[in-house]
């Protein structure tokens, strides 16, 4: 893979979690916000289990499929790697990403990388849908929307999510995270997440989830959602849970 010159937010998250799939710019690029915010590493861990921990808790309920929006580099304990018995399609509307994360999976036969536009799920080839989350509309799935909510207006957000419950099967399950107003007393690193991030209050979270109901766990900062253990120390920049579409 040829050495970009712009820095991608996945290669970068990849650094942080201490992978191998980033290049000189993104590190500079991490070095830069580090300087700007802070404790970046921890926080991205912290996702990152939480992540492993809804899954599991996915796979744990008999879900065996699962669809990943905005799915960055797909290796660092990501889906596949805590739920190996499951398939996997992993999207994503990055070009350099998904042309990574398929030379990751090209020699996985349970998990697939493409396109898709989580606002837009129709733009997922029907064929890698079929293969990777056999039985979509009819067999409960997994559903993974973490890092988009913060890019994504409240009308956006509430009409894509109503959408994904529209489409799925009863008994499927949504992993979702918001990011609350921690950078709003650091406004350089605030500056540098651009015009479209959007900080919300947690009493704002639950509205935005529509007809999605939270398991009894809420909504709470990620290192909090069933910790295994002390819960990890890092700020509560990110809260997440899991949602349900119950069974019929």
């Amino acid at each position: 893979m040829a050495e970009p010159d712009q820095p991608s937010t996945a290669r970068m998250i990849d650094f942080w979690l201490g992978g191998e799939h980033h290049f000189p710019v993104d590190v500079a690029a991490a070095r830069a916000f580090e300087g700007a915010y802070g404790p970046c590493a921890v926080i991205f861990r912290s996702l990152r289990a939480f992540l492993g921990r809804a899954v599991r808790s996915i796979a744990d309920a008999g879900v065996d499929s699962f669809l990943v929006f905005g799915a960055g580099v797909p290796t660092r304990g990501n889906v596949h790697e805590v739920a190996p018995e499951a398939t996997v399609l992993y999207t994503d509307v990055d070009p350099v990403t998904i042309r990574l994360g398929q030379r990751i999976l090209a020699g996985s036969d349970r998990a697939g990388y493409g396109f898709g536009d989580a606002t837009d799920i129709g733009t997922i080839d029907p064929a890698q849908l079929h293969r990777f989350v056999p039985g979509w509309g009819r067999r409960p799935v997994g559903v993974i929307f973490l890092g988009l909510a913060a890019f994504l207006d409240d009308d956006t957000l509430s009409r894509t999510l109503d959408e994904l419950y529209e489409v799925v099967a009863p008994g499927s399950f949504l992993a979702v995270d918001f990011d609350g107003e921690e950078l709003a007393g650091h406004p350089r690193a605030l500056a540098m997440m651009g015009p479209a991030f959007r900080m919300r209050p947690p009493t704002a979270f639950g509205p935005l989830l529509g007809r999605w109901e939270p398991t009894a766990d809420g909504v709470v900062p990620v290192a909090r959602w069933r910790p295994e253990g002390a819960p990890a120390a890092a700020p509560d920049a990110c809260y997440g849970g899991v949602a349900t579409k119950p069974a019929a």
